[in-house]
């Protein structure tokens, strides 16, 4: 017999509490708001940072999800909406971590380099699933660029959510579910 598995319901902004009642390999419902943002928009955010610039939105206690979505069909608040390779963030996200970032949504591996950062910080890495882009969309009830609108679908989007789907991947403990299950070995 597997375990038994309990969905758990979590709000944003994330609490210190709630991110510590996580464990890799939990499945997660996420309510309220989530940022998207991928490479490009990290790239200057990471910019403004060096520049000692304003962020474009507070981090403390708040969920990126690595997507950039497609166009929205008529009466639709998003396109479909799946994640992309996190990887490609890791060189920008400890720096957001320490900054109040507590969560990110994608899918793949992170590095040695992230997840220390999780744990020094008490965050949590969470994968969405992969080829469920248009099933993840029914989860966002609005969503707005609120920076970087020249970079398209790029573009920094504020989603307002009703049980997202996602998978704890990377907990505060440093558990990840990519060693638990030795899926390259």
């Amino acid at each position: 017999m597997g375990r038994t598995e309990k969905i758990k319901k979590i709000s944003t902004p994330l609490s210190d509490e709630a991110i510590m009642g996580m464990s890799a390999g939990d499945r997660v419902l996420i309510s309220g708001t989530v940022y998207t943002a991928r490479d490009a928009a990290h790239k200057r955010m990471s910019e403004i940072m060096a520049e000692g610039g304003d962020m474009p939105f507070d981090f403390q206690g708040q969920i990126v999800y690595y997507a950039g979505p497609s166009p929205a069909r008529p009466g639709a608040a998003i396109g479909s909406i799946g994640p992309t390779t996190s990887g490609r963030m890791d060189l920008y996200s400890p720096a957001l971590i320490r900054r109040g970032l507590k969560a990110m949504i994608g899918k793949g591996v992170r590095s040695g380099l992230v997840k220390l950062a999780i744990a020094e910080c008490g965050g949590v890495y969470m994968v969405a699933i992969g080829g469920a882009a248009a099933l993840i969309s029914r989860s966002v009830r609005s969503a707005r660029i609120i920076a970087f609108p020249d970079l398209g679908t790029e573009a920094i989007r504020r989603l307002d959510v009703e049980d997202f789907p996602a998978i704890v991947a990377i907990d505060p403990h440093g558990n990840d579910i990519y060693d638990m299950y030795d899926t390259y070995g």
